[in-house]
C-alpha cells in the first residue's frame, strides 16, 4: 500500500476516536449514553440511522452479491428501500412520541415494559435476550467485514486484520457512548455516500461508457442482465421482505426515539430516504460494472493487495466478490482518494458495529443488571456496566468471526431476519392497535425469534426456501392477535394509546 494512503486511512481512524473523546466527557448518564439526551437534529439522526442500517454489507456484502450473481440480486436493494421508506413514515414519529409517554423510555426493551405494563420484567427480559443474541451475529458480520478491509488493503493475516478493526470501534464506542456513535456516524454516512456516488462513475468513464459495461456483462452471462431471469417466486420475494426487517431493527429505530421533536421526522425522513436509494444505486452499480471492468481491463497485479484473482472460462474475475469495492479503491485513484474510500468501507462498518454494540451494551446494563440485580444502580455505574458489557459482546462477536471464509451476507441475513420477525410486528401492532397485550407480544416475540432459529437453521431449502424472515413475521402477527383477542385487555394501555394518538394531532 502506498504510504500516502496509509497516512490518510491513519488520520481519519484518529479523527473518530477523538470524537469518541470529545463525547466521553458529554456522557454522563445512562440516557445520554444510550440515546443521546434525546437530542439529535433531523440530519444527524437520518445520516445516523442510514449509516448505522448499512453497514459493511452496503460496500461489500450488496456489491458482491451483484458481482456473482447479477441483477437479479437488485431485488434486495428495493425491498429495503421500500422498507426504509415506510418505517420513516409510519413508525418514527409515532415510536418517538410513544417512549415519551410510556415512562420515557430508553431502550425498546424498556419502551415493551412500559408500553405493556409488565411489572414481572418478562417481556424487558425476553426482549434483551433476543437482541443479546441476534446482535452478536450482527457485531461479527461487521467484525468479518472490517477483516476483510484491512487484509486487502494492508496485506495482514485474517486474524491480526480481525483484532484492529475490532480494537478501534469498540474504543470510541466505549468512550463516548451514543453522542460519539450518532456523529460519527454523521460523518461515515456522508463519506460513504459520496463513495457510492464516485466510484462506478470513475469506472465507467475508464470503461468507455454504460454501454462497454452492459456488452461486457451480456458477453460474460447475458443472464446477469435480466432481474427476473432464472430467479424464481420465492428468490424474489425472499429479496423484497429484506423490507419487513426495518420495523425491528433496534440500532435505527433507536435513533427516532432520540430525535429532538417528533416535528424533525419530515425533513430526517427525506434526507434519510434519499441517502438510502442513492446509496443503494451506487452499490449495485459498483457490482455491475466492476464485473464487467476486471473481466475486461488491463488492471495492475491485486495480490499485492491481498485480493486473489482468478481465471475462469478465459475470464479474470475476483475470487472474493465482496472485495470489488476495495479492488476499485486502489486501481482507479491517486493515493489520498484510495485512502479517503478505504475509510468510507470502514466507516460502513464501523457505523453498524457501534450502534450493535450500544444497543446490546444497553440491554444488558438497563434490562439485566438495574431491572433485575441493582434497582438502584447510579447514572455512572450504568454507564460502566454498558462499557463492559461492550468488551465482552465485541470478544463473542470475534469468536464467530475467527473464521476467515465467513460471508457477511449470510450473518447479515441471519441477524436482520431475527429481528424483523422477533420485534418488527410487535412494533407495528404497539403504535397502531389499542386492543394488543402483555401476553399476546410476548407470545409473538418467542414465536418470532424461534421461527427465524428454526427455519433457518434446519428448514431451509426444497419447499422451504424462502427468507426466514417472511414465515417469522407471519406468525407472529397472527400469534400476537389471537392470544391478545384471547386475553383480557388492560385500560391503562388504552389510556396510554389515547394520550399518543393525541399528542401526535398537536
Amino acid at each position: 500500500m502506498d504510504l500516502t494512503t496509509l497516512i490518510t486511512f491513519i488520520v481519519y481512524l484518529l479523527g473518530m476516536l477523538a470524537i469518541g473523546l470529545i463525547m466521553y466527557y458529554r456522557t454522563n448518564n445512562l440516557s445520554d449514553y444510550v440515546l443521546g439526551g434525546r437530542d439529535l437534529g433531523p440530519g444527524v439522526a437520518a445520516l445516523s440511522a442510514g449509516a448505522s442500517d448499512m453497514s459493511g454489507w452496503l460496500l461489500l456484502g450488496l456489491p458482491g452479491a451483484i458481482y456473482a450473481s447479477g441483477m437479479s440480486e437488485a431485488w434486495m436493494g428495493i425491498g429495503l428501500a421500500v422498507g426504509a421508506y415506510l418505517n420513516w413514515q409510519f413508525v418514527a414519529k409515532r415510536l418517538r412520541v410513544y417512549t415519551e409517554v410510556s415512562n420515557n423510555s430508553i431502550t425498546i426493551p424498556d419502551y415493551f415494559e412500559n408500553r405493556f405494563k409488565d411489572n414481572s420484567h418478562i417481556l424487558r427480559v425476553i426482549s434483551a435476550i433476543v437482541i443479546l443474541l441476534f446482535f452478536t451475529f450482527y457485531t461479527s458480520s461487521g467484525m468479518v467485514a472490517g477483516a476483510k478491509l484491512f487484509e486487502a488493503s494492508f496485506g495482514l493475516q485474517y486474524e491480526t486484520a480481525l483484532w484492529i478493526g475490532a480494537v478501534v470501534v469498540v474504543s470510541y464506542t466505549l468512550l463516548g457512548g451514543f453522542l460519539a456513535v450518532a456523529w460519527t456516524d454523521f460523518i461515515q454516512g456522508i463519506l460513504m455516500f459520496l463513495a457510492l456516488i464516485v466510484v462506478p462513475i470513475v469506472a465507467l468513464d475508464q470503461m468507455g461508457g454504460w454501454n462497454q459495461a452492459v456488452q461486457a456483462v451480456g458477453e460474460i452471462n447475458p443472464s446477469h442482465l435480466n432481474m427476473v431471469e432464472g430467479v424464481g417466486i420465492m428468490a424474489i420475494i425472499s429479496s423484497l421482505a429484506w423490507g419487513l426487517g426495518y420495523f425491528g431493527q433496534p440500532h435505527i429505530i433507536v435513533r427516532f426515539m432520540a430525535l429532538r421533536s417528533a416535528k424533525d421526522v419530515p425533513k430526517a425522513k427525506f434526507i434519510g430516504t434519499a441517502w438510502m436509494i442513492l446509496g443503494l444505486y451506487g452499490a449495485i452499480f459498483t457490482g455491475f460494472v466492476g464485473l464487467a471492468f476486471i473481466s475486461t481491463q488491463e488492471v495492475p497485479i491485486l495480490s499485492e493487495f491481498g485480493i486473489q484473482v482468478v481465471n475462469e472460462n478465459g475470464l479474470q474475475m475476483l475470487a472474493d466478490p465482496e472485495k470489488i469495492f476495495i479492488a476499485f479503491s486502489q486501481i482507479l485513484f491517486h493515493p489520498v482518494v484510495a485512502g479517503i474510500l478505504l475509510a468510507a468501507i470502514l466507516s460502513a462498518i464501523m457505523s453498524t458495529v457501534d450502534s450493535q454494540l450500544l444497543v446490546s451494551s444497553s440491554a444488558v446494563a438497563e434490562d439485566f443488571y438495574k431491572a433485575i440485580f441493582r434497582k438502584k444502580a447510579t447514572g455512572k455505574e450504568l454507564v460502566w456496566v454498558g462499557r463492559i458489557a461492550t468488551v465482552i459482546i465485541a470478544i463473542v462477536a470475534l469468536i464467530i468471526a475467527m473464521n476467515p471464509d465467513s460471508s457477511v451476507l449470510d450473518l447479515v441475513s441471519y441477524a436482520w431476519a431475527g429481528f424483523g420477525a422477533a420485534f418488527g410486528p410487535i412494533i407495528i401492532l404497539s403504535l397502531f392497535w389499542k386492543r394488543i397485550t402483555r401476553n399476546g407480544a410476548l407470545a409473538g416475540i418467542i414465536v418470532g425469534a424461534i421461527t427465524v432459529i428454526v427455519w433457518g437453521d434446519f428448514l431451509s431449502g426444497g419447499i422451504f426456501d424462502l427468507y426466514e424472515i417472511v414465515p417469522g413475521f407471519i406468525l407472529n402477527m397472527i400469534v400476537t392477535v389471537i392470544v391478545s383477542l384471547i386475553d383480557k385487555p388492560n385500560p391503562d394501555l388504552e389510556a396510554d394509546f389515547d394520550e399518543t394518538v393525541e399528542k401526535m394531532k398537536e
